[in-house]
């Protein structure tokens, strides 16, 4: 039994420092979410527009990234104060992308729910780079300021979606006075 052993033992040696390196590697899956304070990651996705969406062409500007599914109802409720909120703030230097989770054979159901609203959308399936990662759950929304920085990470505040007071806590602090505008 003990030959067995002392011969086993640079195998099982070696397995296991296989295994330690591989962990020491982060896999997709693994990587860090974007924290809030921290410069937000990466994202270029076609629009359903057919425009290209590119966070790091937006500085200067405030940006909401919103998470979402055509099946998430909490999603489909926030929307419409989403919606309201940009139309209110573009003026003054917001933009806005609603970024569907849904796969890409249910484009036209994320068509038809875009067609709705004034602030553009993608398929997150589409991005070329997508720092983000997927979502653990939706909707989530990342506020970005006008430096690149993430400076909130909202979520649905029950089963109407973020406030637009919430919104308004997050975001109107990073725009600049209507009057320097």
């Amino acid at each position: 039994m003990r030959n067995v052993t002392a011969r086993a033992f640079p195998r099982v040696r070696a397995l296991w420092l296989l295994l330690a390196a591989s962990l020491a590697v982060p896999f997709p899956a693994m990587a860090a979410r974007p924290a809030v304070g921290r410069p937000a990651p990466a994202l270029i996705v076609a629009r359903l527009d057919g425009h290209e969406f590119d966070l790091a062409t937006l500085r200067g500007k405030v940006v909401l990234v919103n998470f979402w599914a055509t099946w998430c109802s909490p999603c489909r409720v926030e929307m419409p104060t989403l919606d309201a909120f940009y139309r209110r703030y573009h003026a003054r230097g917001l933009e806005v992308l609603g970024l569907s989770i849904d796969e890409a054979p249910d484009d036209a159901r994320v068509r038809q729910v875009m067609r709705q609203f004034h602030y553009p959308g993608a398929l997150a399936s589409a991005a070329k780079v997508n720092g983000f990662g997927q979502p653990v759950a939706v909707p989530v929304t990342y506020v970005i300021d006008a430096q690149g920085v993430i400076r909130a990470r909202l979520q649905a505040e029950g089963p109407s979606g973020i406030s637009r007071q919430a919104l308004q806590r997050a975001v109107l602090p990073l725009l600049p006075d209507r009057a320097s505008h």
